[in-house]
């Protein structure tokens, strides 16, 4: 058998805080958070550091944007997450300062291991660093390491660690040129 998910078994504390609190987060987010209007970024800052997340000052993060565990997430001054962002945080995911991630975007820390018949999850944190453009709908790999000032373009697929200062793109994605 390849694959035999009655054998599955999510590790014990992998989603960092306990069920009723991830219950109550995904109520919220997709109530107070979700259904608040576009100018109401202090709001939506405010409700994901309620729940743990680090959030910058200034950060601008669109009510579309679906963040799975708060708690894992750090984003950096004057940031912004773009309309129906996923921040797949089933590991850390920490985004530097000035950074714009764009619309439609996967930032995805989390998989399985499709060798085991057990089909176990894991989670490897993602790094993306300050004065970063992520372009609209680019997926980003679990531990990936995008480096400081880099441009990813539009619906690149990033699978293995950007250097800083330069333009990449493709799936995947691949350094081209500087930005300067």
């Amino acid at each position: 058998m390849m694959q035999d998910l009655s054998q599955f078994k999510l590790p014990k504390d992998f989603r960092g805080r306990p069920a009723w609190i991830v219950q109550l987060w995904w109520l919220t987010q997709s109530t107070l958070f979700g259904l608040s209007p576009q100018f109401m970024y202090r709001w939506r800052r405010w409700l994901l550091r309620l729940f743990g997340a680090k959030i910058g000052k200034s950060v601008l993060i669109r009510p579309t944007a679906r963040i799975t565990y708060p708690w894992k997430v750090s984003i950096g001054d004057w940031s912004w997450i773009g309309d129906n962002v996923e921040l797949y945080s089933l590991g850390e995911i920490e985004i530097g300062a000035n950074t714009v991630i764009s619309q439609k975007s996967y930032i995805c820390t989390g998989g399985h291991d499709f060798r085991l018949p057990s089909f176990d999850i894991y989670a490897k944190k993602i790094q993306i660093g300050s004065e970063v453009w992520i372009a609209t709908d680019v997926f980003v790999a679990p531990g990936v390491v995008i480096g400081n000032g880099a441009v990813v373009g539009a619906r690149s697929t990033v699978l293995h660690n950007l250097p800083a200062k330069m333009i990449s793109f493709g799936n995947p994605a691949k350094p081209t040129r500087s930005r300067n």
